[in-house]
């Protein structure tokens, strides 16, 4: 998986937006250019093999990270860091 050259604070801020459950992959898209598998793969880079275990046990199937499988879009929480 190609992955964009990123900057420490980049990088830490698309972890920090990809641990986050409310938080949804299209976000990540469109505030990083980075598509769900790349966000895959850079979790899976930057993180130890039990923490990201732990994270894609977490999201596989949450409803919350993938914005048309959501029941809402009204009124959900938006970071201060989020540009978008």
């Amino acid at each position: 998986m190609e992955l964009p050259e990123l900057g420490s604070e980049t990088i830490d801020r698309v972890l920090e937006m990809a641990w986050e459950d409310r938080t949804t992959f299209e976000a990540i898209a469109l505030q990083f250019g980075l598509q769900e598998k790349q966000v895959i793969a850079l979790m899976r880079r930057e993180m130890k093999p039990s923490s990201f275990k732990m994270w894609r046990k977490r999201v596989t199937g949450r409803k919350t990270k993938h914005l048309k499988e959501r029941g809402f879009l009204a009124g959900r929480f938006k970071s201060a860091n989020q540009n978008s």
